[in-house]
């Protein structure tokens, strides 16, 4: 498991390749364990996030319909941006990770779920679900990291290019919903290696574009026109809305994979690797933000982003449950357990798009030591 990071010590050196493995067992015991326990109360719990959603969102759409009068806007606003991050964040997200197809209810089920988003289901389950949490923090593998625009490891050759990142990162932000559905597309290398005339591209960009084209007109034309008066303040209103949608959702999942003393890893790492190595590539590439109750459901719970990328298809309410025994198993191997408040993993992520925005030498580097090849030493140290 050779990383991109190089420090002058290693993390992992101390485990051998039965310890990893045997890791792997004890995270399959929890699995296995919540897989038994899930029932009627984790179906309740998402039926009940629904419920609120939609009762939420229908009624922030009711009082924007009189958001000429500033009370109401402000009230229409606030109320549409959280049912906007709730059905992207708690809801979408996680129902598309088939973390409920088990209840068997074809509402809420990751093959029939169509969310409020630019990029349509089908394309993200691919790039997110096949893709990113089976290559996390994968250089060149893992699309999530850096979003293709930015340098993300100081091994990667640095080039003036990239110190406009900060501000591409920033637009990405804000649009973050359309930068999605880009990359969705693999947009950057189909235009790269001339494949845009493709039919397959081709039928993916039309299903992208008609999505997009739904979710304009439902937010900046109908819901507008039907304010009659106050359309002008009810189209303001929800792109607000949007924006603060797409600026909470780019923040949490940067702070799940970005901040100071994640590793990133090489291509060549993956050769190879066991269950065992997959599970500790997952706790060594993400991290968790401390927080509220609230603040954890508003973020679907990737607050919870080291037990997501463990058991990414278990019921998100039950991360909060098994997060200590997760962090009892890091602590009991000597494993860095990486979390921090929501401010401060903010601070951590945009601190590490600003310094690899410059030449290595520029700025100190703040991280932590990141494992190299601990497989291949550990068996090395076993046969010595």
């Amino acid at each position: 498991m050779t990383v991109l990071q190089k420090q002058t010590e290693n993390p992992i050196a101390h485990l051998t390749a039965e310890d990893i493995e045997q890791i792997g067992r004890e995270l399959d015991a929890i699995r296995a364990e919540v897989v038994a326990q899930r029932g009627e109360s984790d179906a309740a719990y998402i039926r009940k996030v629904i419920d609120v959603q939609r009762k939420l969102e229908l009624g922030s759409r009711a009082v924007l319909l009189f958001s000429l009068f500033p009370p109401a806007w402000v009230a229409g606003t606030a109320g549409l941006t959280v049912a906007k991050i709730l059905e992207n964040m708690e809801i979408g997200h996680n129902v598309m990770h088939g973390q409920w197809d088990w209840m068997r209810d074809p509402k809420i089920h990751s093959t029939t779920w169509e969310w409020d988003n630019a990029s349509p289901a089908e394309q993200w389950k691919h790039s997110h679900n096949e893709l990113h949490h089976t290559y996390t923090n994968v250089v060149g593998k893992d699309n999530d990291l850096g979003y293709g625009i930015m340098r993300v490891d100081e091994d990667q050759r640095w080039h003036p290019f990239y110190l406009a990142q900060p501000l591409w990162n920033f637009i990405n932000a804000c649009f973050f919903e359309y930068g999605i559905a880009a990359y969705d597309l693999e947009l950057g290398k189909n235009i790269k290696k001339k494949r845009t005339k493709s039919p397959e591209f081709k039928a993916k960009l039309k299903q992208t574009l008609g999505k997009i084209k739904k979710q304009a007109t439902k937010d900046y034309v109908v819901h507008p026109l039907l304010s009659g008066p106050s359309a002008l303040n009810t189209l303001a209103a929800n792109f607000v809305a949007n924006l603060g949608r797409n600026l909470w959702t780019h923040s949490v999942i940067m702070c799940g994979h970005f901040p100071e003393g994640v590793s990133t890893f090489e291509k060549k790492s993956i050769e190879g690797e066991t269950k065992g190595e997959w599970y500790v590539r997952q706790m060594l590439g993400s991290a968790n933000i401390t927080g509220s109750r609230a603040m954890h459901i508003a973020t679907g719970n990737l607050s919870y982003q080291i037990e997501h990328h463990l058991f990414p298809d278990l019921p998100s309410n039950r991360y909060q449950e098994i997060a200590p025994k997760v962090e009892a198993l890091f602590e009991r191997y000597g494993l860095t357990y990486t979390t921090g408040s929501l401010p401060k993993q903010v601070a951590s992520a945009w601190h590490k798009v600003i310094r690899l925005s410059l030449p290595n030498d520029f700025m100190a580097r703040k991280v932590n030591p990141t494992p190299i090849a601990p497989r291949r030493e550990a068996e090395e140290r076993v046969a010595a």
